[in-house]
């Protein structure tokens, strides 16, 4: 399936056309301007005009207040029961990003099941490249669309260095692992996943210390997760995941069929990994 992401075909367009120094400006602009507020414009472009209404209920984003790094930043998605039994996509937005859009994830039947298990979580690590509202967006299956933020300190993340250099990171680059864990404190069927990539996604803002070019944009824009044969969900994601992505999820196990995903790049570099069981 081709990605469809329109931040990731705007920044990609950017970073070919060599206007990085104009997407820079972009980025001063909006701090120039801290008061302007973008939601308006971004909720027009991302989802077509549709009504957003604020979550009472049933939705959570947990996110620090300040960002101790802020290209690693944790944020993390709790979803009640009721919200699981209709829950259709998830979509992750940090408002004065240059690519907003951290990613969205589509869910599959087999990620509604076992509602019996209680609370659901999703959680990742993310970029902020400007003091930012940080935004979770729930379509449902009848195409309702809810939506809870958090205001997040935080400057830099997007064009700050990676954490290793070229030659490790390359050495490292598509190395995966999948996990799951299960838990006494839960029902005999409630499973936490764990997707891990060595990937140095990075964004076409960072500049190489030794040559002073700025390294190319390479991330993952797709992951896909399976239970068995069934689908659990797809997610399509930009420049502002964090470098070597992590994505954790809890789901309802069933017969403990194994865990597996399979992910892509932009360069078209396919990882994947199946579950190893820990039963502690």
């Amino acid at each position: 399936m081709q990605f469809s992401n329109p931040w990731y075909n705007r920044t990609k367009w950017w970073l070919q056309a060599g206007l990085v120094p104009v997407l820079l400006f972009g980025l001063w602009s909006y701090s120039a301007h801290a008061s302007d507020d973008p939601w308006p414009s971004l909720s027009r472009e991302i989802f077509k005009d549709r009504e957003i209404r604020d979550a009472t209920d049933g939705i959570q984003l947990l996110a620090p207040q300040q960002a101790d790094d802020a290209a690693l930043v944790p944020i993390s998605v709790r979803l009640s029961p009721t919200v699981i039994a209709t829950i259709k996509s998830l979509t992750l937005v940090i408002d004065r990003n240059p690519a907003p859009v951290v990613g969205t994830f589509t869910f599959g039947a087999a990620f509604r099941d076992h509602i019996d298990i209680g609370e659901r979580t999703i959680a990742t690590r993310v970029r902020i490249d400007a003091f930012s509202r940080v935004r979770a967006v729930v379509e449902t299956l009848s195409g309702d669309l809810f939506m809870v933020s958090k205001f997040v300190i935080g400057s830099g993340g997007c064009s700050a260095p990676a954490s290793k250099d070229v030659e490790q990171a390359l050495a490292d680059l598509g190395k995966a692992q999948m996990k799951v864990f299960k838990s006494d404190r839960h029902p005999a069927h409630w499973r936490d996943g764990q997707i891990m990539i060595r990937h140095p996604n990075t964004t076409g803002m960072q500049m190489n210390a030794k040559s002073g070019d700025y390294t190319p944009a390479r991330f993952i824009k797709t992951i896909e997760a399976k239970r068995g044969n069934e689908f659990l969900f797809r997610m399509e994601g930009g420049i502002s995941l964090s470098e070597d992505p992590n994505i954790r999820f809890t789901f309802g196990a069933g017969d403990d069929a194994p865990l597996s995903f399979e992910a892509v790049d932009t360069e078209g570099l396919h990882v994947s990994a199946r579950t190893t069981f820990d039963p502690s």
